[in-house]
């Protein structure tokens, strides 16, 4: 990790830390339990948290070559993310813009799937606070083409599959797109599996 980015990181952690991390027991949507809850909007809708984010992905997709069109994601979850790194783009002089996939095209007015000045076939980069299922795709006939970035995956992803099928899912698409798998409850075992996929 550059020293950019390091710095970045740990001014952010212990915002995570103190502003979104709650332990506890959570029930969450898929039925399962949790011992702990990370409510990423408690940082990405605070002022420093948002600069922070921001810096820390845009920084992120300098250090892995060219940037893309754009950035963006499902609306609502994506929006703020989206917004932090297009503003932190532009307060850096780069050219970066932003889009919002809506869960139904507009009924009204441009009847619009994909909102933002994205092109069809420009490279475009998903971001995301929560990734329900990996079947969320954009549809290629809406205007976008998915070219995906490294996928950070939790071993258990509520609600759909976990992260070892969500990986498997990945793998069939692609062998070659970077996944950083993470876990608070792993075993060796479940970190084996990871590794051999």
């Amino acid at each position: 990790m550059d020293t950019a980015r390091s710095l970045i990181v740990a001014e952010l952690v212990p915002l995570v830390t103190a502003k979104a991390l709650r332990r506890g027991t959570f029930r969450l949507a898929s039925g399962r339990e949790a011992s702990f809850y990370l409510d990423a909007k408690q940082v990405i809708l605070d002022a420093r948290g948002s600069m922070l984010v921001g810096r820390a992905i845009l920084e992120i997709l300098r250090a892995h070559g060219p940037l893309p069109a754009a950035v963006g994601g499902m609306s609502i979850g994506a929006d703020p993310v989206t917004s932090a790194v297009v503003t932190m783009a532009g307060v850096a002089g780069l050219d970066l813009r932003g889009f919002m996939v809506r869960k139904e095209p507009k009924d009204h007015g441009t009847k619009r799937y994909i909102e933002g000045p994205v092109a069809p076939g420009e490279r475009v980069v998903i971001v995301e606070v929560v990734m329900p299922s990996p079947a969320v795709r954009l549809d290629p006939s809406a205007g976008a083409r998915l070219v995906p970035d490294p996928f950070l995956l939790d071993l258990q992803m509520p609600p759909g599959p976990d992260g070892l099928e969500t990986l498997r899912q990945i793998r069939e698409r692609d062998a070659w797109i970077p996944v950083i798998m993470m876990s608070g409850k792993a075993q060796l075992t479940d970190a084996v599996q990871a590794i051999k996929q």
